[in-house]
């Protein structure tokens, strides 16, 4: 009977087929503010893979972190998750001694790091630190800000000490909306002081550095809403990526990324981790010259320097695929196309 059995099609391939380990941003991605994203918690357990959670946010520790996420249901240590902090004291560490004052500006997220490593934490500049280490946390404030710039004042080349960012995001998305990020503080400072910071958390490698070796993954995919951070600092760290519909970058920003920004995937919500890939179809219509991009329904036309939607797909993702398809494959730049507003609206 064996001789006669059909056999089994081979699997359509999914997002994460060949990773061993998922890299998981937080916020915009699991969560926003105190709530969990819909789908996201058990869409993460249905994958079965070791996961860790790499944030860019440096207002809380490691522990509080894993507490807010075992909260949801999710079975996570410490251990699980890498911090912009966790990061920076890789760059901090190639300039201080044990002992030696940081001036801090931030929360308990860089405290706890710079304490653990010997290092002493200092709020002013009187205090004459050796670095300044720079963090988001709601409660900083001008004169936070002030006491950095006093501290700074000095460039490098002049005797000046260190200035370590944990991160450059400009928004950070919380419950009531989008709102002003860690960059925009280091942006007041370096206007002030006239000299740049040193980041260590995304797009910056040290963090996916700390992550490589806590974890040994050989094949991680990191999964993101934001291009800039997200997207971009996987690219860098030379893994694969997906960008995820959840958080702060939708349709615009996606058809209209640079190709350093590019994913290799993009799904709605992480219901979609394990779901088949719906190929991209192209096919070109001889009379005029123009070339459709089809996603499932989705239907994406370039007809010279124009991108219109031909047919929206059942989901916004199939429509964004396609565009991007679109757009990602002409011989120029997007800024030379002519993308029509529907799809930038998506």
């Amino acid at each position: 009977m064996g001789l006669f059995r059909k056999a089994q099609p081979a699997p359509e391939p999914t997002p994460i087929d060949g990773a061993d380990f998922l890299y998981l941003d937080l916020d915009g991605v699991v969560y926003k503010g105190p709530h969990a994203i819909p789908h996201a918690v058990e869409s993460i357990v249905a994958t079965g893979l070791p996961t860790a959670f790499l944030t860019n946010n440096a207002s809380r520790t490691d522990a509080e972190v894993a507490e807010h996420l075992r909260s949801f249901g999710l079975p996570v240590e410490p251990g699980d998750v890498v911090t912009s902090p966790q990061a920076a004291m890789l760059l901090l560490e190639r300039h201080l001694q044990p002992g030696d004052p940081v001036l801090v500006v931030g929360g308990a997220g860089i405290v706890v790091e710079i304490e653990a490593r010997g290092w002493r934490v200092v709020r002013t500049a009187a205090e004459q630190p050796k670095a300044v280490v720079q963090g988001f946390h709601p409660t900083v404030g001008w004169n936070d800000l002030a006491e950095a710039s006093f501290a700074l004042a000095r460039k490098p080349e002049h005797g000046g000490i260190p200035w370590i960012a944990t991160n450059g995001d400009w928004t950070i998305p919380v419950a009531g909306g989008i709102a002003p990020g860690n960059g925009t503080l280091v942006s007041a400072v370096h206007t002030a002081v006239g000299r740049l910071a040193e980041f260590a958390g995304k797009p910056e490698t040290p963090m996916f550095d700390v992550a490589a070796a806590r974890f040994g993954a050989r094949s991680p995919v990191m999964i993101g809403d934001r291009l800039d951070t997200d997207i971009l600092g996987a690219r860098r760290a030379g893994i694969r990526s997906i960008a995820v519909l959840t958080g702060i970058d939708r349709g615009a920003s996606l058809i209209g990324a640079d190709p350093s920004m590019r994913p290799d995937h993009v799904i709605e919500d992480l219901r979609d981790l394990q779901q088949p890939i719906l190929p991209v179809r192209e096919t070109l219509e001889t009379s005029t010259r123009a070339m459709y991009f089809e996603v499932g329904r989705a239907a994406v036309r370039r007809s010279g320097i124009d991108i219109t939607l031909a047919r929206a797909g059942d989901r916004p993702v199939d429509t964004i695929r396609a565009a991007c398809a679109a757009v990602w494959s002409a011989d120029r730049p997007v800024l030379g196309l002519r993308v029509a507003d529907e799809l930038l609206a998506l």
